[in-house]
C-alpha cells in the first residue's frame, strides 16, 4: 500500500454543467479552460497535458493535444451552486445538504443580538438598510461578496489588533443563529481595520461585504476558519481514515475548510510554497493521504484577471512534474477542481461547471466518464486504504487498479 493524493486546481472547471442555466442563470456558457484557452490559445501545460487534461475537456487545443497514456474523466458537482467549502466537503465523501439563501440584512438584528447579549462591543456602519457590523473595534461582519450572494457572511479582522481566537469566538457566534452554507472567519497580519473598511463594495444593491483580495489579509500572516452548514466531519475520509491511523496531510485551503482530528493540516496561500510543501510531504510518507488545494486559481478568478490565472496555473503546472515523478507503481494521483470560476464570464462568483478528473495510477488509458459527484473522489481514497466508505458516493478504484 502507497500514498493517494488529490491535487485540487480551485475553480479550474471544464464546462458549464447542463443544469446550469437553471441553476445558476448566467452561467450556462462558462468554461474556465475555454475562456484561457480563449485568451492564450498556444497556453502549454505540458504536465496536465500528459495527464490528460484534454482528453478530459473533450478537445486539442493549438498547444496541447490528447494523451494516450492518460486516465481521465470529469466530475458534476453535486453540491448546491458553485462553492469551495461545500466543493471540498463533497471531494471528501459528504452529502451535500443545501443550506439558505440569506442577505445579510435579514438576519443582521438577530447576529447582533447574540453578539450584544455576549459581551461585544457591535457598531452598525453602511446605510440604512444597507448595514453591516463592526464588531469589538476590529472585526467587521457582512455578506461574503466573492462568493454565491447569500450563501456565506465573513468576519474580517487584522490580527495585529485582534487575535485569530477572538475572531473565531464571534464567528461561531454568528454561526449558532444562522443557516447560511458557511461564516468564514479570515484576517492577516501588517494590515489595519481601516484596510478592511476601504475593501467596502455593494452588490445587487442589497448584499453588503468587504472585497476579500483588497483588504490585504492574504499578504502577511494569514489565517481562515470556515464553518459550514450540515456538515458531519466523522463520515469525511479524513476523519475515517484518522480513526484507522492513516496518516492524512492537508496542505492550503483545504486545510483551513475540512475537518482533520487526527493528521496534519498547514494552511498556505502561495502556489509553489503548498505544491513544495507537498512535495516534501511525498517525499517522507511512504503510506497515507495528502490533500493539498491551490488556492490561487481561484483567486485570480475572482479578480478577472485570466493572465494571473495563467501564470498560476504554469507554475502548478511545474511543480505538478515533480510530483508525477514522485508517484510510483502503489500511488494513486488525482488531480481536478471543485467548481470552474472563468474569469471572462463578466462576474467575479464562481461558475457551475463540471470539473477535470485526471488519475495517474497502475493502470492507464482509462476513461472514467462523467462522474455524477465529486464525492467518486473521497471514496476512492476510502477504498484506496481498505476503510469505511464515507458517507457518499462511488468508488473508482476498481476501473484504474
Amino acid at each position: 500500500m502507497g500514498r493517494f493524493i488529490v491535487i485540487v486546481l480551485d475553480g479550474f472547471g471544464m464546462q458549464a454543467m447542463k443544469d446550469a442555466a437553471i441553476v445558476r442563470p448566467g452561467d450556462e456558457n462558462s468554461s474556465t479552460l475555454g475562456s484561457l484557452l480563449h485568451d492564450f490559445p498556444d497556453l502549454k501545460l505540458p504536465t496536465l497535458e500528459y495527464l490528460g487534461l484534454m482528453n478530459a475537456f473533450g478537445q486539442e487545443s493549438r498547444a496541447m493535444k490528447f494523451s494516450s497514456s492518460a486516465s481521465f474523466g470529469r466530475c458534476e458537482l453535486m453540491h448546491f451552486g458553485a462553492d469551495t467549502f461545500q466543493g471540498h466537503q463533497e471531494i471528501m465523501g459528504t452529502k451535500p445538504k443545501k443550506p439558505e439563501v440569506h442577505d445579510f440584512q435579514q438576519k443582521i438584528d438577530e447576529i447582533e443580538k447574540i453578539l450584544l447579549s455576549n459581551g461585544h462591543q457591535v457598531e452598525r456602519l453602511g446605510e440604512k438598510g444597507l448595514e453591516y457590523l463592526l464588531v469589538d473595534q476590529y472585526c467587521t461582519v457582512a455578506d461574503n461578496i466573492d462568493s454565491d450572494l447569500g450563501m456565506a457572511y465573513n468576519c474580517t479582522a487584522p490580527l495585529d489588533f485582534l487575535s485569530f481566537d477572538q475572531e473565531m469566538e464571534i464567528a461561531r457566534l454568528v454561526r449558532s443563529v444562522v443557516f447560511v452554507n458557511r461564516v468564514i472567519a479570515f484576517g492577516g497580519t501588517g494590515n489595519t481595520i481601516e484596510d478592511i473598511l476601504k475593501a467596502e463594495q455593494v452588490r445587487e444593491g442589497k448584499y453588503i461585504g468587504l472585497l476579500a483580495s483588497a483588504t490585504k489579509s492574504y499578504e502577511q500572516g494569514y489565517e481562515c476558519r470556515h464553518l459550514g452548514y450540515g456538515v458531519d466531519p466523522s463520515v469525511q475520509a479524513p476523519m475515517i481514515l484518522g480513526k484507522a491511523s492513516i496518516p492524512v496531510s492537508l496542505f492550503g485551503k483545504v486545510a483551513d475548510i475540512v475537518h482533520n482530528e487526527y493528521g496534519k493540516s498547514v494552511s498556505m496561500v502561495d502556489t509553489a510554497k503548498v505544491l513544495d510543501l507537498t512535495i516534501e510531504e511525498m517525499k517522507t510518507m511512504e503510506h497515507g493521504f495528502i490533500c493539498t488545494n491551490v488556492q490561487e486559481t481561484d483567486l485570480a478568478g475572482h479578480s478577472q484577471d485570466p493572465l494571473r490565472y495563467k501564470e498560476v496555473l504554469e507554475i502548478a503546472d511545474q511543480k505538478l512534474r515533480q510530483i508525477v515523478e514522485l508517484v510510483n507503481e502503489e500511488d494513486v494521483l488525482v488531480v481536478m477542481a471543485d467548481h470552474g470560476n472563468d474569469p471572462d464570464i463578466g462576474h467575479n462568483k464562481h461558475t457551475r461547471e463540471n470539473v477535470p478528473l485526471l488519475v495517474k495510477a497502475r493502470k492507464e488509458g482509462v476513461d472514467l466518464g462523467l462522474r455524477a459527484s465529486l464525492s467518486d473522489v473521497g471514496a476512492s481514497v476510502c477504498d484506496y486504504f481498505g476503510a469505511e466508505a464515507p458517507e457518499n458516493w462511488t468508488s473508482f478504484l476498481p476501473l484504474i487498479r
